[in-house]
């Protein structure tokens, strides 16, 4: 008569969610609503103003020039600026729109 060892096979224990991974969902969440709230749920940048221009859209400019001041070959720089349309019709740009450096002056 043989005899055979018999194997126990254990239950597989469940894999449990990390203790992070719903912290991290809890404050994506909570990063996305208070975004939204501090925005009023608005996209639209800026405040509201009533049309400077009527029947057609006219584009505003915060500057009209930026002096970077002498700048080496090379390097980088980077300038910012904001742009709103003051008209009461939808502003649609039908060609990219372009930026001219003046150089010299």
């Amino acid at each position: 008569m043989s005899t055979k060892a018999s194997k126990k096979i254990a239950p597989r224990q469940k894999q449990r969610m990390p203790i992070w991974l719903p912290l991290i969902i809890i404050a994506g969440v909570a990063l996305i609503g208070l975004t939204l709230i501090s925005n009023g749920g608005n996209n639209q940048s800026g405040t509201a103003t009533s049309p400077q221009v009527n029947g057609s859209p006219a584009l505003k400019v915060d500057q009209e020039k930026i002096d970077l001041g002498n700048v080496p070959l090379g390097q980088t720089v980077e300038a910012k600026f904001g742009v709103i349309n003051v008209g009461d019709q939808p502003l649609r740009f039908t060609k990219a729109p372009y930026i001219e450096v003046v150089e010299g002056c």
